[in-house]
C-alpha cells in the first residue's frame, strides 16, 4: 500500500514546485552545469515518485550545501570560482538566500515531524 508524504513533506514538494525556475538558476550560478543537472533530476523525480526517497534526501543535502556556500573557498572547487564571479549587487543574491532560508526551513520542518531526523542537521551549524 503507497502511503502519501507527510504535510512537511507536501510542503517542500509545493515549495519545490513553484520555485523549480529560480532553484535551476541559482544551482547553475553556484554549482554550474553539474549542480544544474543534479537539481532538474531531483524535481523531476520528486514530480514523478511523489515521494521523499533516498535518492532525493541527498540531492537535496547536496543542494542546501550548494546553497550555503559549503565550497566556496576550496581553491580547487569550481563553486569558488563562480561564487567569485557574482556581484553582490546582483538582485539574484537576494533570491538566493531567500530560497536557501525556505528549503532550510522546509528540511527542518521535515526533520522536526519526524521520529528520527531526515537530514540531520548539525545543532551547532
Amino acid at each position: 500500500m503507497h502511503t502519501s508524504p507527510s504535510p512537511a513533506v507536501q510542503a517542500l514538494f509545493l515549495f519545490l514546485s513553484e520555485n523549480n525556475e529560480g532553484l535551476q538558476n541559482a544551482a547553475l550560478v553556484l554549482g554550474g552545469g553539474k549542480a544544474l543537472n543534479r537539481v532538474q533530476h531531483l524535481l523531476d523525480h520528486l514530480g514523478a515518485a511523489r515521494q521523499l526517497t533516498r535518492r532525493a534526501r541527498l540531492d537535496l543535502v547536496a543542494l542546501h550545501e550548494l546553497f550555503t556556500l559549503k565550497y566556496v573557498g576550496d581553491p580547487l572547487r569550481l563553486e569558488t570560482a563562480l561564487f567569485a564571479e557574482i556581484d553582490p549587487m546582483d538582485p539574484m543574491v537576494e533570491e538566493i538566500c531567500l530560497l536557501t532560508d525556505r528549503l532550510e526551513d522546509h528540511m527542518r520542518a521535515i526533520d522536526a515531524a519526524s521520529d528520527l531526523p531526515v537530514f540531520d542537521f548539525d545543532i551547532a551549524a
